[in-house]
């Protein structure tokens, strides 16, 4: 059986982190619609600017902030936030899409999300973002944990595989015309 599409988007999530230019945490995002990719991101400073990897630290980590604080003076921009970004800057809308993000969203990439029109967001991992989830929430955007909705996935193509196997059956028994 080939690979579920979340798994297969989220792998392309992971692959797009790698590009990120930030020393404390790597990020990836891909945004889909219609099981097609129309966007991807990772967190880095903005084009031209100078990134955490060449200056060698991060500030946020230099001040001795917790996780998700001080996030006014980090040079990077979300994952989520730059793949919406591209999206503006290709002239592509995210209306109706699903985001795979291989961390929760804070609460500014939330907000992003919504305004962006996404949908659906799939998530690893855990974020300090309550604000965050409850603003998805109040605004009708679904988000789920990337193992749950995989696992959701996993059990409706097996559904699917078990009717595919029917009709292959149909198809192997009726003689061929050509």
């Amino acid at each position: 059986m080939r690979i579920l599409f979340t798994q297969w988007a989220m792998n392309i999530a992971e692959d797009t982190k790698l590009r990120s230019t930030c020393v404390s945490r790597q990020v990836g995002a891909v945004i889909c619609r219609d099981k097609q990719i129309i966007s991807t991101g990772y967190n880095g400073a903005p084009s031209g600017a100078i990134h955490c990897s060449d200056i060698g630290y991060c500030e946020r980590r230099k001040r001795n902030f917790e996780s998700g604080k001080g996030l006014e003076i980090c040079r990077a921009g979300h994952a989520e936030a730059n793949a919406i970004t591209q999206c503006a800057k290709n002239g592509t809308s995210c209306d109706g899409a699903v985001l795979y993000v291989t961390t929760q969203p804070c609460v500014f990439c939330c907000i992003s999300l919504i305004q962006a029109g996404i949908k659906k967001v799939i998530f690893k991992g855990e974020y300090p973002t309550g604000l965050g989830l409850q603003l998805l929430e109040e605004s009708g955007v679904e988000y789920i944990k990337f193992e749950d909705e995989l696992e959701k996935e996993r059990q409706v193509a097996e559904i699917k595989h078990e009717t595919e196997l029917k009709r292959v059956e149909k198809f192997m028994a009726t003689p061929k015309k050509y």
